[in-house]
């Protein structure tokens, strides 16, 4: 038998243009990507056109970063995460931290 946990939310994001934010994330759930020391927001979309859910409080659904201190099994155990620009300009989990 398979049991859910609770999922962090993601409390803010200030990619301003990404599809997915406006009023604040409206992903269902983000995943977090990347390599070389970065953790990229997979979830992020640069289109004109909003997308996501009008009522939602996005939270994290998955994360390959294994070497995180937040990662345990490819999920995030951290309280919340920040999504914003990273030092490549990019969507990054603000959040992450290498172990």
């Amino acid at each position: 038998m398979t049991s859910t946990v609770e999922m962090p939310t993601v409390h803010e994001c200030t990619i301003t243009n990404c599809s997915y934010n406006h009023d604040g994330c409206r992903a269902y759930a983000i995943t977090v990507t990347g390599e070389n020391g970065a953790a990229d927001c997979g979830t992020f979309v640069p289109l004109n056109t909003r997308g996501g859910l009008d009522r939602v409080v996005a939270q994290v659904g998955a994360c390959s970063r294994a070497d995180c201190v937040h990662n345990a099994n490819l999920e995030c155990t951290a309280q919340g995460v920040r999504v914003g620009p990273g030092s490549d300009g990019e969507a990054n989990c603000l959040t992450y931290q290498t172990s």
